[in-house]
């Protein structure tokens, strides 16, 4: 369904559940990040996009003095938030990243009213894709759409992140509320997780497309792997002498490569080259120099699986069943996405082969892992924003 679509079917859902057309509908979108993995913890670049693919909204005011009623349409469940106090941490688990932007909005005296709402999400859940953001950022914007006050999108994006961090306990960086805030549709955004500041690169090449790919498998390793790859970060920069590794060059790390074991050394190698590659990859997506842009991707994949070793077998073997492809049959380039071990990734192709590419990996995927993939191809989307006022 297209974002149109989307909003009637949420509308209808919400009628035929609260028994009256809703008086606001909100969209905010999930992303896919382009390139630049595990730099954002680095005070590094990322490179995301939003996709074509939002947590929706359908809300009216409540009967209600004091209850923020969220029905979710696709697992037919719901939760009641009591506002008319601080909000807290509550039940059903997903309620929580919802709570978690109430509370902020409270947080900067902004009196919560009581509703009524609707919801559904087409972000795959699990996928790396960024469903929570989504949900976050949406809740944000429904705020501002009821009660009138409306926040700066980088204040928006950051009270987000912090009710995933305060809230769902999930220490994310700033890539996906951001993206999901701040997304133009037929931009990408270049950020620097440092100063935070923005830039939107253009992609509206009709001759490309990006594949997402996700291997549908989710390794239970995701947590205390990443706390490891963080630690492992600030040791290489303590070594190094710098504040975190985006001040590192690719010479200072073959000069103090002695003073680190081998592990240490080939985390920061990926993240110093990821940092270098991300700009470089902005760089030729501006110039429509797609081939580089594909060479940026796969050096990307192989530094993420070889030296940071947060890919998985699934993973790898997309990345290689595109190889197996090419550039003749149509594929730039292609890497895993997200924090890793499972997942998705992203392929960079022509856009007249994209069905006949998606078809290809679905079958040689099935095939080697016994697994079905699930292929969709998206646009550079548009964040948050308000359908029914």
């Amino acid at each position: 369904m297209n974002l149109k679509e989307l909003a009637t079917h949420v509308a209808a859902e919400f009628e035929k559940h609260y028994g009256r057309p809703p008086r606001w509908i909100v969209a905010a979108p999930g992303r896919v990040n382009i390139i630049g993995e595990h730099t954002d913890y680095n005070d590094g670049f990322v490179l995301p996009m939003a996709i074509e693919r939002y947590a929706i909204m359908a809300a009216d005011a409540s009967a209600s003095s004091s209850l923020f009623t969220i029905y979710d349409t696709q697992f037919k469940e719901s939760a009641a938030i009591d506002v008319s106090t601080p909000v807290t941490k509550g039940q059903p688990k997903w309620s929580n990243y919802i709570r978690g932007v109430l509370c902020g909005f409270q947080n900067r005296g902004v009196k919560i009213p009581a509703l009524d709402i609707a919801f559904m999400s087409t972000v795959p859940l699990g996928g790396g894709l960024s469903s929570s953001a989504a949900l976050e950022v949406a809740t944000a914007t429904l705020l501002e759409a009821v009660t009138g006050k409306t926040i700066d999108p980088v204040e928006k994006a950051l009270l987000a992140q912090k009710a995933e961090h305060d809230f769902a306990g999930v220490p994310c960086g700033i890539m996906d509320q951001f993206i999901s805030a701040l997304g133009r549709e037929g931009h990408l955004l270049l950020l620097d997780c440092r100063t935070r500041k923005t830039e939107l690169v253009p992609m509206s090449d009709p001759c490309v497309a990006l594949l997402i790919i996700n291997t549908n498998v989710k390794h239970e390793l995701g947590s205390g792997e990443y706390a490891k790859r963080r630690a492992e970060c600030e040791q290489a920069a303590k070594i190094l002498g710098v504040a975190s590794l985006r001040d590192a060059t690719p010479d200072q790390l073959e000069k103090a490569k002695g003073k680190m074991s081998e592990v240490v050394y080939r985390r920061a190698l990926h993240v110093v080259g990821e940092i270098e590659r991300t700009v470089h990859a902005a760089e030729g997506i501006r110039q429509s120099n797609w081939p580089t842009v594909g060479q940026f991707m796969y050096a990307s994949h192989a530094a993420l699986s070889n030296d940071y070793e947060v890919s998985c077998k699934e993973l790898d073997m997309v990345v290689e069943i595109t190889k197996d492809i090419g550039y003749k049959g149509g594929i730039y380039g292609c890497r895993m996405t997200g924090g890793g071990f499972g997942g998705c990734c992203i392929a960079l192709v022509r856009a007249a082969a994209a069905e006949a590419i998606s078809k290809r990996i679905a079958t040689d995927y099935k095939t080697k892992t016994g697994i079905e993939a699930t292929i969709f191809s998206s646009q550079p989307a548009a964040g948050a924003m308000i359908i029914k006022p």
